[in-house]
């Protein structure tokens, strides 16, 4: 049986042991991958949320200056049904910030997320590296 010098272990323990950190740098990176492909689309979800919410603003003052045309010349219905709009248009403009609230609100915890996930793959890289650099620097020596 091989066993590298003062380590107490097998060159076939620590392979399976550099195996396992492997494995687990390797599943971190996935997760990283995973958060980032999140991070992306919810980055593009408010990016079309802030252009529908600067249309959506273009469309009220639209329907504000059709509101003070209607106001000089037309029925009260007309003016009812405008202001209809113009509030059904400033209640989709609440609900889309807050949308956008919730969105800046996740990318923050996913930036954070990522941030910890990357110094966690750091870590477990530097792990398998110094491993590896033991396993590399130690001769091995067959037990009697």
């Amino acid at each position: 049986m091989w066993r590298t010098a003062g380590l107490g272990k097998t060159s076939e323990q620590w392979r399976e042991e550099i195996r396992e950190e492997r494995n687990k740098s390797g599943r971190w990176e996935t997760k990283f991958q995973e958060v980032q492909a999140r991070n992306e689309a919810l980055e593009k979800s408010l990016s079309e949320g802030q252009k529908e919410k600067g249309e959506l603003k273009g469309r009220v003052v639209e329907l504000e200056g059709s509101l003070r045309q209607h106001r000089s010349r037309n029925s009260v219905v007309e003016l009812k049904t405008s202001l209809s709009k113009i509030e059904e248009m400033k209640g989709k403009i609440e609900g889309l910030e807050a949308a956008l609230r919730n969105c800046e609100v996740q990318i923050k915890y996913l930036e954070a997320k990522e941030t910890r996930q990357n110094e966690q793959l750091h870590y477990f890289q530097n792990q398998v590296r110094d491993r590896d650099h033991v396993m590399g620097g130690r001769h091995v020596e067959r037990e009697i």
